[in-house]
């Protein structure tokens, strides 16, 4: 994973309260088919929300073999979920980066 990217991105994250599909971002519905090819396609979505951070590694270990891992943090990131792992990080990690975002912008 090139962390640059992640940390630079391609979303506005100053915005809060709006999805990339309301904005009419690039992300839009059509653009959504990674999900499909996603390493958690079909596996139990409790993997993917832990009870806390400490229990998200069976989930970070399924997502850093996944193909789509920079588009699914990208949109975690895009619309601020703030439940899960998505693209390998937890909301926490994920609220790191948007700080960092916000910082560089």
């Amino acid at each position: 994973m090139n962390w640059t990217s992640v940390t630079q991105g391609t979303y506005d994250v100053r915005r809060r309260g709006s999805s990339p599909t309301s904005r009419g971002d690039p992300m839009s519905r059509a653009d959504m088919t990674w999900r499909n090819r996603g390493a958690c396609n079909g596996l139990d979505p409790a993997v993917f929300f832990p009870e806390s951070d400490d229990h998200a590694d069976e989930a970070k270990s399924i997502c850093a073999e996944c193909s789509v891992r920079v588009s699914c943090l990208e949109y975690a990131l895009a619309v601020r979920e703030r439940d899960g792992v998505w693209g390998g990080l937890t909301e926490r990690e994920r609220r790191r980066i948007i700080r960092q975002r916000r910082r560089s912008a």
